[in-house]
């Protein structure tokens, strides 16, 4: 641990800005009861030399009771005040970083997986936390409590004091570099942590793949290598603790034999008195005590700046600009897809030399096998991604240099699988939705959406639960409600991405009509497997392969573009079928 990563360590604690008052405030009461127990001894000493039942006076009995219970309540006090300074700090920095996580951008999260996401706001906040409120103010005092009872100490006797020592260079030689090694081991533990629950968290959110997969065996194999896994490292710990704290009382006993031997051969010999020893004795706790929390605040601290490594990196990644930029008025401009060529990270192009113009409030269906960068393009759309080479442009404007929320604002958005968060219907409708959405808005918005027949044969209808990802609903069931989210936008630009592909015929037909009215006079692309539902497009371009091999409007593809027509061909005749299994 280097002098640049504690100094960052600092560094990101002031900036939770904790209550520097409640600090000062609890550190003071923690160094005042701390000096109250270095009297304590010397208290002790003068009963024992002095020791006479008729000497003993009132006053000196209630003094030692007051002392005691105000030393018990600036504890209390103290230790309350440092609690909340946790509590405080970690809801800070667990609100910082949940906010960075809101503003990241897409790629980040494709590179990391979201359980060691979690296990950084969770389990590393914790450990600073428990950091301040166990083991801090432990330290200074700790070392006020050495210092002053040394003091003291070599004050009553300094020969003694240098003979009980002797011992502390000795344990302060093998703690230091097994402090280090437990630094590493803590490290490498946090970080298998945050690998077992991002498990974890990818498991049970796949449940019934895992159970439809009978892949129960594998991911129990899977679980119990990593629970291994941290078995080792949390063995090594225990390998550690088990040098240190023998150790610790090794000394301690040592220490203890010293004061008892020698302290007693000089009482014998009358140059040192009883309560002189007794003092040594409890002063000698005083020392060791401190000695032993400091080996597990050395460690805690450790942890502490290993957490706030990990923390720190997620704070320093880049974030989207959602303000700044120029303000965005709405698409009343065509939408010019200018050489664009995209590919994820290292990956090779998924899009290739995209260029064509979408005309303000017409439709373009984007067509063609599966694999060929449509899903992909429609991200760029949403800014998630920025093109590698080329851009996109409304008008003349790039799309980059918009004020990014307003962007968003505008757009609705229904992709293959919609996706569905824990909750009722009601909420997962007008998700996002900033003003107040009206009963009558939600029930047209589920009329139009082919949702309403669904919705009111559940018990508790828009305030029925749907459970985590929407389990309780059928895939269609949820595809609905995706179009009924984007119909509640009322967005300028529709994004469709197979928007009716998990809907039956019957449902498809209405579905289709409602997404026909829905982009009249609207900006739409869609995205379809289904030629049927995109033959009246103004414009289809057909991708293969990431890259454009055709464009026009359905005639024209159909008599100019030999795949094309051998994709039409194969769709329409499946339509067909479908159409008369349907009525016959």
């Amino acid at each position: 641990m280097n002098k640049q990563t504690v100094v960052s360590f600092i560094k990101l604690i002031r900036e939770t800005k904790p209550s520097v008052a409640r600090m000062l405030i609890a550190v003071t009461l923690s160094v005042v009861a701390t000096i109250v127990g270095l009297l304590i001894p010397m208290l002790t000493k003068s009963f024992v030399d002095g020791f006479d039942i008729q000497n003993i006076k009132t006053w000196m009995i209630v003094g030692l009771v007051i002392v005691f219970v105000l030393q018990s309540i600036a504890n209390g006090v103290s230790i309350y005040l440092l609690n909340y300074i946790g509590q405080q700090l970690v809801a800070r920095l667990r609100e910082r970083l949940w906010k960075k996580h809101l503003s990241l951008r897409v790629p980040f999260y494709d590179d990391n997986k979201s359980g060691e996401l979690i296990s950084r706001i969770t389990n590393d906040t914790s450990i600073v936390k428990n950091l301040i409120t166990d083991h801090l103010v432990d330290f200074f005092t700790g070392i006020i409590s050495i210092i002053g009872a040394v003091a003291i100490l070599i004050y009553l006797d300094w020969q003694m004091t240098l003979v009980m020592l002797v011992t502390v260079p000795l344990a302060i030689g093998v703690i230091v570099p097994l402090a280090r090694k437990m630094y590493k081991i803590s490290k490498s533990l946090q970080d298998e942590t945050a690998s077992f629950t991002s498990l974890v968290s990818q498991v049970l959110s796949e449940i019934r793949l895992v159970k439809a997969s009978n892949a129960e065996s594998r991911e129990q194999e899977n679980g119990f290598g990593a629970i291994r896994t941290l078995f080792q490292y949390g063995l090594k710990e225990a390998r550690i603790q088990a040098i240190v704290i023998p150790l610790m009382s090794f000394i301690m006993m040592g220490m203890l034999v010293i004061v008892l031997g020698y302290g007693g051969y000089r009482v014998s010999n009358g140059t040192l008195t009883a309560g002189d020893l007794v003092a040594f004795i409890l002063y000698l706790f005083q020392i060791v005590v401190p000695l032993s929390r400091f080996t597990n605040f050395f460690t805690q601290l450790q942890k502490a700046v290993g957490a706030m490594e990990r923390v720190q990196f997620i704070l320093d990644e880049e974030e989207e600009e959602y303000d700044g930029g120029v303000s965005f008025e709405g698409f009343n401009q065509p939408i010019v897809i200018d050489d664009v060529s995209f590919g994820y990270g290292n990956e090779s192009d998924v899009l290739r030399d995209l260029s064509f113009t979408i005309p303000n409030q017409s439709t373009t269906a984007l067509v063609g096998p599966s694999g060929s960068g449509k899903t992909t393009f429609f991200a760029l759309m949403e800014q998630f991604y920025s093109p590698t080479s080329g851009g996109i442009r409304h008008g003349e404007q790039a799309i980059q240099e918009y004020d990014l929320a307003e962007w968003r604002k505008r757009i609705g958005y229904v992709s293959q699988e919609s996706p569905i968060l824990s909750g009722t219907i009601r909420e997962n409708i007008v998700y996002g939705v900033e003003r107040d959405v009206t009963e009558e808005e939600l029930r047209q918005v589920a009329v139009m959406s082919y949702a309403d027949q669904f919705i009111e044969q559940l018990p508790n209808g828009y305030d029925t639960e749907v459970g985590e990802r929407g389990m309780k609903l059928s895939g269609g069931q949820r595809q609905r409600i995706g179009i009924a989210r984007a119909l509640i936008r009322d967005p300028e630009l529709l994004l469709l991405d197979e928007a009716t592909s998990s809907l039956d015929s019957k449902a498809e037909q209405v579905v289709q009509q409602a997404l026909n009215n829905l982009m009249k006079g609207r900006t739409t692309i869609v995205i379809a497997h289904r030629l049927s539902t995109v033959v009246n497009a103004d414009q289809l371009i057909f991708l293969d392969q990431g890259a454009i091999t055709g464009k026009g409007t359905h005639e024209e593809l159909y008599r100019t573009h030999a795949t094309y027509r051998q994709f039409a061909d194969q769709q329409l005749h499946v339509k067909e079928l479908e159409n008369r299994a349907l009525f016959d």
